[in-house]
């Protein structure tokens, strides 16, 4: 394990400090923005799709094929569970007619409602995705995800004052995880970007140093530069499947940072190399086009 680190953060660090080299004399301009290219940039291996993956979706399309004598309850189960596999492998359309099927035979599936709402979401049918993310909470009150969920739909669905509340009681159920008080900090700075600071400093008390994620709020906090989070986040990485996930998500997090600041053509790089990563079961992955797609209606891409 040690030795397999080991070789990974070496090759990162001397990607990094290649980049920079190479970005110290290079500067473009984007959209009337002058600025030196993104030398402290990571690239990420995208993931393949998974083989095991792909053999159980043909054992159920197998089933589902082949077996006659079966309930409704059982039949909702076969499709949503070939529905969380095509959503997996990025095969959203088939994913959310899955779900949409499931739903036919067992109406009170929370978590079928709840990944129709992301879809909804993720296509911008934000009416759909309230109401499909109410209909989880009504079933299953304590499905934590499914507020996270709401209040990201609530907020690009331009109700920021509505998905705090959500994000909120999202963040207090567990304090200590840092990506839940990025993304009520996010939400929070459309309403007052003065006091999202100060709330996320008092939230950076208490979050896990053990998270690496808990190096994103540092950022945000201005305690670490840019090129310090991607140096920073090989730590502790044993394998490129991890690596991968972890650019995932800091290549998110840094396009709604830049986004924030203006830098919309920083921002899409980050947007696009998110997506590039094929890790497609992340929020962060799952939101990344959307970003992109605001851009595009904003003229700034």
């Amino acid at each position: 394990m040690k030795s397999k680190f080991s070789s990974i953060k070496v090759s990162v660090l001397l990607a990094l400090s290649l980049l920079s080299g190479c970005a110290a004399n290079n500067t473009v301009v984007e959209n009337g923005e002058s600025r030196k290219q993104m030398g402290n940039l990571l690239l990420a291996e995208p993931a393949p799709a998974s083989y095991r993956s792909q053999m159980a979706l043909a054992r159920l399309n197998q089933v589902l094929a082949e077996v006659e004598q079966i309930t409704d309850e059982q039949k909702a189960e076969l499709l949503y569970q070939r529905g969380t596999l095509y959503d997996s492998v990025g095969l959203r359309g088939l994913a959310q007619y899955d779900f949409d099927s499931a739903l036919k035979f067992k109406p009170d599936m929370a978590e079928a409602h709840n990944f129709m709402g992301i879809h909804y979401t993720q296509n911008g049918d934000f009416l759909q995705a309230y109401d499909a993310f109410d209909s989880t909470l009504e079933i299953q009150p304590d499905h934590d995800f499914a507020l996270l969920n709401r209040g990201i739909a609530l907020y690009y669905g331009g109700r920021p004052e509505l998905a705090i509340e959500d994000l909120t009681r999202f963040y207090q159920k567990d304090t200590r995880d840092p990506y839940r008080a990025l993304w009520q900090y996010i939400i929070a700075s459309e309403l007052n970007e003065l006091q999202a600071q100060e709330t996320l400093r008092k939230a950076r008390a208490q979050l896990s140093n053990e998270n690496w994620a808990t190096q994103i709020v540092d950022f945000y906090l201005g305690e670490i530069s840019e090129n310090q989070l991607l140096s920073g986040l090989v730590n502790g990485v044993t394998s490129q499947e991890q690596l991968t996930d972890r650019l995932c998500e800091a290549y998110f997090y840094l396009g709604k940072y830049h986004s924030a600041n203006e830098r919309f053509g920083k921002a899409s790089n980050y947007f696009k190399l998110t997506l590039s990563t094929n890790v497609y079961q992340y929020v962060e992955h799952r939101y990344a086009r959307l970003e992109l797609n605001l851009l595009r209606d904003q003229d700034v891409n």
